[in-house]
């Protein structure tokens, strides 16, 4: 089948997707508050029953998030040099994630030193200093299981670098391989038709779980984290492949029926075999861990292509609202984790009923978030620490999305 690329330059169904993703991901990280898994700060009154709530984005919300994001990439290629989108993508990342380390994520580790020192006083960790401390890396706060907070970190900004370090990598690969993006395309198509189109990526997704996450887990730390840069690099790859494929999009539609029952139905396997080992209990087979790892590649790939299939048949018209969000969008990645985490911390102390609680946290992160962006994208010295041009917010909201 040949490849045919779409009249548009840009495709509203995956910036409506991107928005939701994110939107899901302050959910998420409001959530990491309550259930057992680890994280910055942590309710004293743990909620094992919103596991499986949680793992109905857990194993595909990232990667979707890279997908998109190399299909945005594309888009932007197709209309300037290598060169250019280089500089583009760096002036458009980087500050943000310098600014955040130092500035936006700071907080968080504050608070997370604070939360050992209570459970543990006689720990002999102090916050004295705090900040100095953190932008030194001279804290050495260190837990009693010899595990220390190694600062300045990036936490939730993990994202950002790792798709101006993917960003580069294409970049490279333009300069030797011009015509990537149709190539990648053309293969795409040709790959993932018939039953192949939730086939391959469910085969390939599932021997990276039980190869290189089976032996490097997952750490966000760039360097090592060979099972994540696997598979959001492919990602990557792949959404700046079928982003002007009418063909994939035409198949994703086709698809996303059966796609949605397939990953509902690894959706509740998936969360079956999380509760009923959530205690470090045994498994008892290591057959049962390699099957696990299959049905957590169906649920990662089926959940995209059914979210791909039903935004591209019905999210197809763009307006005020979504030029807004796709601007703000990159602002609230920045600030929620940080008010989330701070927040959460202080409300714990209030004593109010965990529905209450999680509510006004819920509430007061996207209030926070939508106050932030008001007030930066006013600023014309601030938008480019987050996120945005230097031009008014009226005329970026004409260019298409840079961040995604």
């Amino acid at each position: 089948m040949t490849t045919t690329a779409l009249p548009l330059d840009r495709r509203y169904d995956l910036d409506w997707i991107r928005i939701g993703a994110f939107f899901l991901l302050i959910l998420y990280h409001t959530g990491m508050f309550y259930v057992p898994w680890e994280f910055h700060v942590k309710t004293p009154h743990v909620v094992e029953g919103l596991m499986p709530f949680m793992l109905m984005t857990n194993p595909w919300r990232l990667t979707l998030l890279f997908l998109v994001s190399g299909a945005a990439t594309r888009f932007m290629a197709d209309k300037t040099t290598v060169g250019k989108l280089t500089g583009a993508r760096v002036a458009r990342l980087l500050p943000p994630l310098l600014f955040a380390m130092v500035v936006i994520v700071p907080p968080q580790s504050y608070y997370q030193v604070v939360e050992y020192i209570t459970a543990h006083p006689s720990s002999g960790l102090s916050v004295d200093n705090f900040w100095v401390r953190y932008v030194t890396a001279s804290g050495h706060w260190c837990g009693m299981d010899g595990e220390c907070l190694v600062t300045p970190t990036w936490n939730h900004m993990w994202f950002v670098a790792y798709l101006l370090f993917y960003t580069l990598v294409l970049a490279l690969m333009l300069l030797v391989w011009k015509k990537a993006g149709q190539h990648i395309q053309a293969a795409a198509e040709r790959l993932l038709s018939g039953v192949g189109l939730l086939a391959w990526p469910v085969l390939f997704l599932g021997m990276l779980r039980a190869t290189l996450y089976a032996k490097y887990g997952e750490t966000h730390a760039l360097v090592g984290d060979h099972y994540v840069h696997a598979v959001s690099f492919s990602a990557f790859l792949l959404g700046f492949g079928l982003a002007k494929s009418e063909v994939l999009r035409d198949r994703l539609i086709a698809a996303r029926w059966p796609a949605l029952a397939l990953a509902v139905a690894a959706w509740a396997a998936w969360s079956v075999y999380v509760w009923t080992y959530r205690h470090d209990a045994p498994i008892p087979t290591p057959q049962l861990k390699l099957v696990m790892r299959f049905v957590f590649a169906t649920d990662t790939w089926c959940a995209i292509v059914a979210i791909l299939g039903f935004g591209a048949k019905h999210l197809t018209k763009g307006g005020p609202v979504l030029r807004y969000l796709t601007l703000g969008v990159f602002p609230f990645y920045l600030v929620h984790q940080t008010l989330i985490v701070v927040m959460a911390h202080h409300l714990a102390k209030l004593g109010l009923p965990q529905g209450l609680e999680g509510a006004i946290l819920v509430a007061a992160t996207f209030a926070g978030c939508f106050a932030t962006y008001e007030i930066v994208r006013r600023i014309p010295g601030v938008r480019i620490l987050f996120g945005l041009k230097g031009q008014p917010a009226e005329a970026a909201a004409k260019r298409p999305p840079a961040f995604a």
